[in-house]
């Protein structure tokens, strides 16, 4: 029998966050859901630690990919969930009872659910909700017309049924989750927002480190949704957020 969620977890060279991710799944004390390890060919310890929860994982999978979002794609073909949700190394679920929130939201049968992410430094200190610490609130009512001004929900914090769950698009290399997550809205007619954060978002990933290349796909993303002068009108929009926020924070931006 399928179960309700597949967590799809992508790992490359993990050693140092893989196991903390797991021990936040398997520490709730759910069975509703399956995981589905996607591993980039790890040289390091990853797979041996992944591998001490084998009797718990659906699939465990390591061969060389094309990137992050092609090991997504291939773990959403292994997934047989009625629900996609994506947990990547380093990051965690919100608390020691997050799942079993998430999988009762889930028997409402939403075709999305989505909620807030408590943003987490490299030193596992808790900054904040994502809708406080950064320039991007988070809407009551979600719509795919909600991210002309930017990403508005981190995609570890956005779950969709699988039927409407497109594959990521191979055009982007850094910011592919955007475009995603606008698909599976369009493609939404129920969407729903927990009362709960629903991930620790664990700072400073590939993204942060690729920020040249991530905001020259997310406009190209936008602007293929949006239109390109409306996009244009929008950053700077969010030019002029970023630079009140961070003048607001005295001069920090997270």
């Amino acid at each position: 029998m399928s179960k309700t969620l597949s967590i799809i977890t992508v790992t490359y060279q993990a050693e140092a966050f893989i196991d903390q991710t797991l021990r936040s799944i398997f520490s709730q004390g759910e069975e509703d859901f399956e995981l589905i390890i996607m591993d980039g060919g790890s040289k390091d310890r990853t797979l041996e630690l992944v591998q001490s929860y084998a009797s718990h994982i659906a699939h465990i999978v390591s061969e060389p990919d094309q990137g992050i979002y092609d090991a997504m794609n291939k773990g959403m073909k292994l997934a047989q969930g009625k629900y996609i949700y994506f947990l990547n190394a380093g990051d965690t679920l919100a608390g020691p009872d997050t799942l079993g929130h998430m999988l009762a939201d889930l028997r409402k049968n939403p075709d999305v659910l989505y909620g807030d992410a408590i943003f987490v430094n490299s030193a596992g200190k808790a900054i904040g909700l994502r809708s406080e610490v950064s320039p991007h609130p988070l809407p009551a009512h979600l719509s795919w017309k909600d991210f002309k001004r930017g990403m508005v929900v981190c995609h570890q914090s956005f779950i969709a049924k699988r039927e409407i769950s497109p594959a990521f698009s191979m055009d982007y290399r850094m910011s592919s989750d955007i475009d995603w997550e606008i698909n599976c809205l369009k493609n939404a007619q129920n969407i729903l927002k927990t009362d709960y954060p629903i991930c620790r978002y664990l700072m400073g990933g590939a993204s942060v480190k690729n920020l040249q290349t991530t905001w020259k796909e997310r406009f190209l993303i936008l602007s293929k949704h949006f239109g390109f002068f409306t996009t244009c009108f929008n950053h700077l929009i969010i030019i002029a957020r970023g630079v009140l926020f961070t003048w607001k924070k005295r001069g920090k931006y997270w």
